[in-house]
């Protein structure tokens, strides 16, 4: 058995397919994409999920934790654990601009680039502790949490961040990651684009006046609403118990 966790199978999969009984994977979109594979099944991927939503005064007392303001919609940054250099520098042109004043944001910066935000930002004469509208941290334990309580999330679109927005039902804006492996991030991003559930940027036009306007585009009440339905539309329930059934039924053959 096999699993592709992207929207668009790797080289390995393909190469195995014939070969392999079963390939389990994520996204419908990947199946017409092994046309050579004997079985394909739609499982999604496994990841850890909430039990349950947060509360609203969950959120609240998230959202005060790292001081933001629980009354003003939240606007997550992430890149990974190793955060993103072309996300952070546009974070740090936001912070110069000082253009969002109808939301605020939440910037995960990465463990090793918290030291570089920090140092672009002292070159503006601003203080990484002391922005108006923008938190910034080197990373979170409790990611999901969080993104559960923000309005909108901004990111990469790596299989497992995508599967994960999709899962919680949030608006998103996407940045795939150039020059890896057959564009994956692309397919990934567009698995939720095409459903109405997020917003793509190409990294060569990302920049700080590009994702406000995408920003100010989703803020409605209506729009996000929608957008988060859109996302879950595309959520997979009971993984485990898909992939545990397929690992059944291919040992009784």
């Amino acid at each position: 058995m096999l699993h592709e966790s992207n929207a668009f199978p790797g080289k390995a999969v393909k190469m195995l397919a014939k070969r392999t009984d079963t390939i389990m994977v994520s996204f419908k979109e990947a199946i017409d994409r092994i046309p050579k594979a004997k079985k394909v099944v739609l499982t999604g991927t496994p990841t850890r999920k909430l039990k349950r939503s947060l509360s609203l005064s969950e959120k609240i007392t998230l959202k005060e934790r790292y001081k933001l303001n629980p009354a003003k919609p939240v606007v997550l940054v992430f890149g990974g654990s190793q955060g993103a250099k072309a996300l952070n520098e546009t974070i740090v042109s936001l912070a110069k601009a000082k253009i969002n004043k109808a939301y605020q944001v939440l910037l995960v910066s990465g463990q090793k680039q918290y030291d570089f935000v920090k140092e672009e930002l002292k070159k503006i004469n601003l203080n990484i502790d002391n922005l108006d509208g923008i938190k910034v941290v080197p990373y979170i334990y409790e990611l999901q949490e969080v993104i559960d309580a923000s309005e909108i999330v901004i990111s990469r679109a790596g299989a497992i961040t995508v599967t994960e927005i999709a899962n919680l039902g949030k608006p998103s804006i996407l940045v795939p990651l150039p020059n890896v492996s057959h564009n994956h991030q692309q397919y990934n991003a567009e698995v939720l684009e095409n459903v109405g559930a997020a917003k793509i940027i190409k990294n060569e036009e990302l920049n700080v006046l590009t994702l406000h306007e995408k920003i100010m585009e989703m803020l409605s009440k209506d729009t996000l609403e929608e957008m988060s339905m859109a996302a879950k539309s595309v959520a997979i329930q009971d993984v485990e118990d898909k992939i545990y059934e397929e690992i059944k039924i291919l040992l009784k053959r």
